[in-house]
């Protein structure tokens, strides 16, 4: 007696191909963009490494100075301007960063993805590598250390405009905020393991820091070379105009359905037929730089993110060092306990995107946001450290507020802007969108840990005052678009009662 089909068996069956390969390169792309963040966390963790208060160890060698509390510390950060020395290894890294983004989405439309996300993941672990040698190789000079920053954060900006534009080109707009913010949270894994990671090697030997996430991201770079596929046509799949056409969005299924019973999917083709390519499809022209500005919403929403990166980049290059410094816990306590803001990003990024699909707004859902962190990031800093239980709470709520409308801005609204009807299908848009979007953030990014690394000399309140005020301001830059949304709610409400 022959026994029915296998549970497992029948699943793969139940889940179309398109589904299947939406699956694939949703995974592909987390994956990618988790390992740039992973290796340009360590940074952070190594910082309370390279500059620490020695007095604090005890038995010290036998031929240092009582007197001498940096004798521990790693030239040239055993200086008293060590805070303005590691500020300017942030600063290097997101002014090239910065730079590099507004060119990077040019190329990115211009090149084969697979090659350029693939060689710029190479590319970056062998700098990312760089930066962990100094260690082996006894290297105390400042413009090592500086140069490879500058270096890496080039190679950095391949990442981000690709692998939104790959998922552009595989998901439609039907619940993008969603599926946008659970794929966001590569943001946060990244920098959670990349914590772990460098926390692990930190006291010890914290050129592995840097070498073993260089080592990770190229060998995803790697992987990218062998399995990435740019359009679904290529594979012949439909694509997501195609099935937005068709009213068959819902149907896509995009998770698992024996796990998150969200899409439920049809089968439109039987997993045993042939799989080869199609005839290659002809893609749109890209679009011009001015072009893309001329969208609407797309400098409102540049320069929100200008303010909104801003604070989530102080706390990414700053938050272990402070966490140190305050609550005086040792350089990996700190890092250990720094991946709770992260973790709350994961929730912030997929809160985001469900409320502003449910509501229809993006601009709104991003406002309220950052309205409320403004106090939340003056209570944490006011009486975040009494207490073990208060600062992990405080953290995590924390992190969903910084990280929410940062999440919503760089994933949904950029894949909104760069497919906006104005564009009359030309989806080529999004790496150009992409790439404003973003950069104008990465001018935010490269100033806040700046600014962060001149007042946190003068004490911390005054950090947390300036957070305060880009998180205010970044709301500012969206009055418009709220006024609008919200106008656009009413007369809905209105015509839905009558």
């Amino acid at each position: 007696m022959r026994s029915c089909l296998a549970p497992a068996i029948r699943l793969m069956h139940a889940v179309s191909r398109d589904s299947w390969y939406r699956g694939f390169i949703m995974f592909l792309t987390f994956l990618f963009y988790t390992s740039y963040h992973l290796s340009r966390k360590p940074i952070s963790v190594v910082k309370s490494q390279l500059h620490r208060n020695c007095s604090e160890i005890p038995n010290p060698p036998a031929n240092i100075s009582e007197n001498d509390t940096t004798w521990c510390s790693w030239a040239p950060f055993d200086q008293s301007n060590y805070k303005e020395l590691l500020g300017s290894l942030d600063t290097s890294f997101l002014v090239a960063y910065a730079i590099g983004m507004f060119l990077s989405g040019i190329f990115g439309e211009r090149l084969p993805l697979r090659y350029y996300l693939s060689g710029g993941m190479i590319t970056c672990g062998v700098f990312t590598a760089f930066l962990g040698l100094g260690y082996y190789w006894n290297i105390h000079a400042l413009w090592y250390y500086i140069l490879f920053q500058i270096l890496n954060g080039l190679a950095q900006t391949t990442g981000w405009p690709s692998v939104v534009a790959c998922m552009g080109n595989w998901f439609g707009k039907g619940k993008r905020g969603f599926i946008m913010g659970i794929w966001n949270s590569h943001t946060a894994v990244g920098n959670i393991l990349g914590s772990l990671i460098a926390g692990a090697f930190v006291t010890s030997a914290w050129g592995l820091s840097f070498i073993v996430p260089g080592v990770i991201i190229a060998s995803c770079g790697i992987i990218c070379f062998f399995f990435l596929i740019e359009y679904p046509e290529d594979v012949g799949c439909t694509s997501p105009d195609q099935i937005e056409e068709k009213g068959e969005l819902a149907d896509v299924q995009i998770i698992n359905s024996s796990t998150e019973n969200i899409f439920k999917s049809q089968p439109t083709t039987d997993l045993d037929e042939p799989i080869g390519p199609q005839e290659p499809a002809e893609h749109p022209q890209a679009i011009s730089f001015c072009g893309a500005l001329m969208i609407p919403g797309v400098v409102e929403f540049s320069l929100c993110l200008l303010f909104a990166k801003l604070v989530s980049y102080t706390f990414l290059y700053w938050l272990p060092l402070y966490i140190a410094n305050v609550a005086h816990f040792d350089p990996k306590q700190a890092g250990d306990m720094s991946t709770l803001f992260d973790a709350g990003g994961i929730v912030g990024g997929i809160l985001a995107g469900l409320i502003s699909d449910f509501i229809g707004g993006r601009a709104i859902t991003c406002c309220v946001m950052l309205i409320l962190t403004a106090p939340m990031l003056f209570i944490y800093n006011q009486y975040g450290q009494m207490a073990v239980s208060t600062t992990v709470a405080m953290l995590i709520v924390c992190g969903l507020l910084v990280n929410g409308p940062y999440s919503l801005i760089t994933t949904a609204v950029s894949a909104d802007l760069g497919t906006h009807e104005s564009l009359r299908g030309n989806s080529k848009a999004l790496s150009t969108v992409t790439a404003i979007i973003d950069g104008c953030g990465s001018i935010g990014a490269a100033l806040g840990p700046t600014l962060a690394s001149v007042l946190s000399s003068k004490g911390w309140n005054y950090v947390f005052y300036m957070l305060i005020v880009s998180d205010l301001l970044a709301c500012l830059f969206l009055a418009r678009l709220v006024y609008k949304e919200i106008k656009e709610l009413c007369h809905c409400f209105k015509r839905a009662r009558g």
